[in-house]
């Protein structure tokens, strides 16, 4: 599903990852924790190719990153769904438009953008907020949105980035319970925190990231 072999991607300031190395099973949970500045984000960004291994490899599905020609990088991303920690959700459309825009893009029909959408709202308990705009949405909810959006194109993994980092504890917890939920399905998820005590009440798998290595 994923790996990443001995990867090293660097930066001009310095900071980056060393020779990582670490593997997402079909389905599975896996959490990525390291301190604010660890890396956590630079491993993200290299599994959906914003950020180029200078050393090592990654591969997700059939895309390697040896090999993969760049108008082969949209096509390895629609496997890969990408939460962020600021939602960066589209302020002047509402949310169906926002979660059917993943859809457009890549020419789906608006018979099954339609049905796609409301089954991810509903997968994230806001199907009654489909005609709302992000600025009248509270910030779990803005979340709940960017994780319909992720998922809406059925990815073989979901990465999230800090996905409860700017929220309190009772709305993380039900957003990790909305992801839990998500991979129960089989999609597999790789979260990225720096939220020890929250993960570890999950049975996902812990991976530790200090100063740009896998400890």
């Amino acid at each position: 599903m994923l790996e990443l072999h001995n990867v090293t991607i660097t930066y001009p300031t310095g900071d980056g990852i060393r020779k990582c190395s670490f593997q997402v099973a079909p389905g599975e949970m896996v959490f990525l924790v390291g301190p604010s500045g660890a890396g956590k984000s630079t491993v993200l960004k290299g599994i959906y190719l914003d950020e180029w291994p200078a050393e090592g490899h990654i591969v997700v599905s059939e895309f390697n990153s040896l090999f993969i020609a760049k108008r082969e990088i949209p096509y390895l991303r629609r496997r890969l769904g990408v939460i962020f920690q600021d939602f960066k959700l589209l302020n002047d459309r509402d949310v169906f438009r926002n979660v059917a825009f993943v859809l457009e893009v890549v020419g789906r029909r608006n018979k099954e953008i339609k049905r796609r959408v409301l089954r991810a709202l509903a997968d994230v308990g806001l199907s009654h907020k489909s005609r709302k705009y992000p600025q009248e949405l509270s910030g779990g909810e803005q979340q709940r949105i960017a994780i319909a959006r992720a998922i809406v194109n059925e990815p073989y993994i979901l990465l999230a980035d800090e996905p409860t980092g700017n929220l309190d504890p009772v709305t993380s917890r039900e957003i990790m319970d909305v992801l839990v939920r998500i991979n129960l399905r089989g999609t597999s998820l790789l979260v990225a925190t720096h939220n020890y005590e929250m993960v570890k009440n999950y049975n996902g798998r812990i991976i530790r990231i200090e100063n740009g290595e896998i400890i």
